[in-house]
Order: C-alpha cells, then structure tokens, then sequence
C-alpha cells in the first residue's frame, strides 16, 4: 500500500476532467512533488507542480520527460481518447489503440527503472467498458480491454521488481468525453478521490464511483479475476522453475 503524502507522482493528460482532479486531489493529499503531463503547456501556481510537455505517443516528448523527472514514486497513465464511431474505419481505431494501449505502454516502459527503484506503483485510468463495449464508442472499448490486458500482465511481470499495478475501472464522468451522453455521471474531483483512496488501500483493482462500484464485488469475486490470479501463480512457478534450472547449469 502507497500513501501520496511526500511521494512524488506523475500524472498524464492532466489538463482536464479526471486528469485536474488527480493533480488536486495528489496535492491535498500532501504529494511532495506532482508532474503534470499534458500535450500543450500547463499554467499552474502551485510550486510543487512541474508541468510536462507530454504526448504519449511521440516517444521524443516521452524520452526529453524521463530526462525531467529524477526520482517517481507513483505514474497515472491517465491520457485517453474516446471518438464516437461505428468500427467502418481502421484509422479510427488505430487512433484509439495508439493513445490508450501503446502510448500507456510506451509511458510505462519509459519510466520504469525510476518505478524500479523507488518500488512505486503504476496507475492505469482504464474504464468499465473494459468488461463490456458500449456500442456508441467500440474503437474506445477496443482499446480500454487491450489495456486492461496489458495491466493484468504489468502487474503480475512487475510484481517481482516491487512495482504495483492498479486498474481503474471507471464508469461514465462528468469530463468533456462525455458531455453528449445523456447518463448519470461522477464528478472527476469523486473520481480522482476514488482512485487514490483505491491506491492507497492497495486495491488492485479500484472501482471509484457509483456505477463502477456496483460491480466490484462481482468482479473480485468471479472466475475473471480467479483466472488472473492462477495465471500468475502459474507464471511465477514457470519462473521460478527456469531460473533453478539457470542457476543449476
């Protein structure tokens, strides 16, 4: 478990909606130091904020952000995108692909030996329509499943270098994604607040508002989640098998 206080923590797509509230939220909870990850120049007051240029799909601007950032103890891949679409197009889906599973990817890995030696923790904004596509937005929860994949298997790789990884399933937030969508929503300040209580009560997988929460219990609880569990268990047996026959030979 990570409490934020004096930790140090790096937020991307902090611009807006979930990714603001984040930030806030990190600095009421007494961060040392919050990096602020956005595409285009941040104005911030507060002194324990740096902002980042931060595309996560230009691996320069990923690289140049690594060399800002001497010490992490906690990364929130927060940067998304959600265009309405019908699956007709390859390109719309590529785009979907190359911000929410690639550029969390890429961001992961870059920050890595940082995460490493601080035996942080990583933070996936992922969605509940990793469960369940919704139809009005395919390409999106496409991309939010590849993503939610990836950080199962983070999770069980990173495990033995003492990072942790946490999934967050969100259900529909006021942010401006879905300002056209006529739906109960959660206000990204509870949200933020959700996820680092999550985080900090090493919930794995974190659940941060009303409509997500009504599906914890069946989630944790159902052969989806048990079939994680044996798959690294078994992949830790594997592991441990190989390196006793290295050490042998």
């Amino acid at each position: 478990m990570m409490q934020i206080a004096d930790r140090t923590v790096l937020v991307t797509g902090a611009n807006r909606g979930i990714g603001r509230a984040l930030v806030e939220e990190a600095l009421s909870r007494g961060a040392r130091q919050v990096y602020a990850g956005t595409r285009v120049p941040l104005p911030l007051s507060d002194a324990r904020v740096t902002p980042l240029t931060l595309d996560v799909t230009d691996a320069a601007q990923i690289r140049r952000a690594v060399e800002q950032v001497p010490s992490l103890d906690l990364l929130v891949n927060n940067a998304g995108l959600a265009l309405y679409d019908d699956l007709s197009e390859a390109a719309t889906l590529q785009q979907h692909l190359a911000v929410n599973l690639f550029g969390l990817h890429e961001v992961t890995r870059a920050f890595l030996p940082l995460l490493t030696r601080s035996r942080g923790a990583v933070v996936n904004n992922l969605s509940v329509n990793a469960f369940a596509p919704l139809p009005l937005i395919p390409a999106y929860s496409v991309s939010k499943a590849a993503a939610f994949s990836l950080t199962q298997s983070l999770r069980a790789l990173l495990a033995e270098r003492g990072v942790s990884v946490h999934a967050v399933l969100t259900g529909i937030v006021d942010t401006d994604m879905t300002r056209d969508l006529d739906a109960p929503k959660a206000s990204a300040e509870s949200v933020a607040r959700g996820i680092f209580d999550g985080v900090e009560k090493g919930e794995e997988d974190i659940f941060p508002d009303p409509m997500s929460a009504s599906m914890a219990q069946s989630w944790r609880g159902g052969a989806g989640k048990a079939l994680e569990r044996r798959y690294a268990a078994l992949a830790e047996e594997v592991r441990a098998a190989r390196g006793s026959v290295d050490a042998a030979g």
